[in-house]
């Protein structure tokens, strides 16, 4: 059976690996899962009883097209009037999505063409980077590294580079590195994109999940929205993952353009949960900062554990990650790093190269535990890296 081009980039996954290194250790060990960014918390009740009475009402229980999506557009619009600042068109600048990912995975069939350039943040989210080989473009990886605050360098990109680049995908609050970005980067980073005739697309998935200052919206340094398209998910914030809630908001050409890729693919989700998903932007938002104390308070104790066995690591300023620097000996074996941890306590991290290859000498820890339960993984993690340390001496 013969399989078409564009599968190859996507043959190979750090992550179905670990997956395997997973499935092997659970055989001897109870496995502590760090390497998934699920939130672990209860959606809130308000939102759940909102999906709870729409399944008794049967208008809700046939096929959403766009016009059945117009009260949720309505309560996106409404929130970035009321958090930003912004004047949203809700019939022509708002789209909703099966989740934020389906944007940034589709989105590139609706602007590039087979050999154009889409720069990318390395290390970045995965699915960036299958979006754009799905559509046939190229991939040029922007390096974010810890000496820049984990920001792109644009004058550091080759003018020739720069010539065929269509597409700039920028996410922060940032997954892997955890990093944010000012309004004044924003602006920066929409001047280039209008210089160069590119479109920009923010992934802002982990809105409401700073631990200090609200980051900004892309559309505040574009409020025209030129070139701006910006993603949000309800699955972090709002601990809403598996209803799969998200919608894209900008450039009206950008969100009609998606609006026909998407129509190609598939409807809209079921009407319950576009209303729970009204019910979490519209409702009492304490339960929303609830989670995010629980996660600063999970984040300082992993820090405070790390840091007391010799691991340093910065404080993350946001999302429920943290990213750590390898120690000796396995400086640049961040799978190898991995496999072996989870094979020898059962803890599962997430490697760095997995984000690409400027990841490497990274893993990547989710605080999807309590922080008894993360204090007790670095203590199993620390007696990991003493037995790795002898074995490394001896060798």
């Amino acid at each position: 059976m013969q399989f078409a081009d564009r599968l190859k980039p996507l043959q190979f996954n750090v992550f179905a690996e670990m997956d395997r290194a997973k499935a092997a250790a659970a055989e001897t060990h109870e496995i502590v899962d760090l390497s998934l960014g699920s939130v672990d918390l209860p959606t809130s009740p308000h939102v759940l009883a909102a999906i709870g009475e729409a399944l008794q009402d049967p208008s809700t229980h046939g096929y959403q097209l766009f016009r059945n999506t117009a009260a949720f557009r309505q309560a996106v619009a409404d929130r970035y009037e009321r958090q930003f600042g912004l004047a949203i068109d809700p019939e022509t600048e708002v789209l909703a999505l099966i989740g934020s990912q389906e944007g940034t995975a589709h989105l590139p069939l609706a602007v590039l063409n087979p050999g154009d350039v889409a720069l990318l943040g390395d290390p970045g989210y995965p699915s960036h980077y299958g979006g754009v080989h799905l559509a046939g473009g190229e991939v040029y990886p922007m390096p974010l590294l810890a000496k820049h605050g984990y920001l792109p360098q644009f004058d550091q990109i080759p003018s020739a580079v720069v010539d065929r680049a269509r597409l700039m995908v920028l996410n922060y609050p940032h997954n892997p590195t955890t990093a944010v970005a000012n309004l004044d980067f924003f602006r920066r980073a929409v001047a280039f994109c209008q210089q160069h005739g590119m479109v920009l697309i923010h992934d802002f998935a982990y809105d409401g999940m700073a631990f200090g200052d609200r980051p900004p919206s892309v559309l505040q340094a574009d409020p025209e929205k030129t070139v701006s398209i910006e993603f949000f998910t309800l699955s972090k914030a709002f601990n809403m993952g598996g209803f799969r809630a998200g919608y894209a908001i900008g450039n009206r050409d950008l969100i009609s353009a998606l609006r026909s890729v998407k129509a190609a693919v598939d409807f809209n989700q079921y009407q319950g949960i576009l209303r729970g998903a009204i019910a979490a932007l519209q409702g009492p938002q304490a339960d929303v900062q609830e989670r995010l104390a629980i996660f600063r308070d999970r984040r300082d104790a992993f820090v405070a554990a790390m840091n007391r066995i010799g691991w340093p690591l910065e404080t993350p300023q946001a999302t429920m990650f943290a990213w750590a620097k390898l120690p000796p000996p396995w400086e640049n074996q961040s799978i190898e790093f991995c496999k072996q941890l989870v094979a020898a306590t059962g803890i599962a991290v997430a490697p760095g190269v997995g984000f690409g290859p400027s990841g490497e000498g990274y893993v990547r820890f989710a605080l999807v535990q309590t922080p008894e339960q993360l204090a007790l993984s670095v203590d199993r993690i620390a007696a990991f890296l003493k037995t790795t340390l002898k074995t490394a001496a001896s060798a």
